[in-house]
């Protein structure tokens, strides 16, 4: 079915439409930033959004909310859309101060414009999928858990430490790293996000990497057959698939934010 359909009576689209309510409902309104009221020391600082650095002075008693409508037309995102992560997911009505912004410190933003929720609600139409699955069909690779590098360390079971997995299920970060899983040598691995810095940390018992999150080009993860509550996962760091950094027996219910934390998008749910 098409779903590009235009109102008789508006003679908007769908998607227009759906646009227009949903701004309503997040209550988008450009002019908010400039109702913002600073209070108490002034404070510069960095975001980062989408990969992108952003200069930003705000005051040091204003609370998180006040700072997503105040970046709100810097960054073209609704408030209500925005998740603002000073060592961790920071609450609405903390201020700045409370939450340890000083000046220098980098705050990193995750959110979806409007075009990307009328993405969701509005898929490729059959006939883009039955175009774009033609010529993928013939590519399809099996499973990264039959692949013989990864099915390698995967048939060692899971490491006796490793952390619980839940499948089904998408949670925020825990406030200590990520740990007991396993690199392609079979080595042990710990994920640190540094937020503040920007940076991904990744340990192993013999050196400590620390990654700038931009260095990372993209996440690619599966779960893994017959134990879904965990996936493999890879870390793009350059533009070949040599360039992959293999993880094994990352927890299935911290992959999402895993990729929202290092590409900054965020993941519907």
């Amino acid at each position: 079915m098409e779903t590009n359909l235009v109102s008789s009576e508006t003679g908007k689209s769908q998607e227009e439409i759906l646009k227009e309510s949903l701004s309503k409902v997040t209550g988008s309104k450009a002019s908010d930033k400039d109702s913002v009221t600073l209070r108490g020391e002034k404070v510069d600082f960095k975001i980062i959004y989408n990969k992108k650095k952003f200069d930003i002075s705000f005051g040091s008693e204003n609370t998180v909310r006040e700072l997503k409508s105040h970046l709100e037309s810097i960054i073209q995102i609704p408030p209500a859309m925005m998740k603002v992560m000073i060592k961790g997911l920071a609450k609405d009505e903390m201020s700045l101060k409370e939450l340890g912004v000083s000046k220098g410190s980098k705050v990193m933003i995750i959110g979806s414009s409007l075009d990307d929720v009328v993405a969701v609600f509005f898929p490729p139409t059959k006939d883009e999928l039955e175009s774009s699955s033609s010529t993928s069909s013939s590519n399809q690779e099996e499973s990264l858990s039959k692949v013989k590098m990864h099915k390698k360390i995967l048939d060692k079971g899971k490491p006796e430490d490793v952390m619980v997995g839940i499948k089904d299920v998408k949670d925020l970060l825990p406030s200590v790293p990520l740990s007991g899983m396993l690199n392609k040598y079979g080595g042990k691995v710990r994920l640190t996000f540094k937020i503040e810095l920007d940076q991904l940390w990744i340990g192993t018992k013999e050196r400590t990497e620390k990654l700038p999150m931009s260095s990372i080009k993209n996440v690619i993860s599966e779960s893994i057959e017959g134990h879904e509550e965990y996936h493999i996962m890879a870390l793009q760091l350059g533009s070949t698939e040599a360039s992959r950094y293999w993880i094994y027996w990352v927890p299935a219910q911290f992959v999402d934010a895993i990729k929202d934390s290092i590409l900054g998008k965020w993941q519907f749910y």
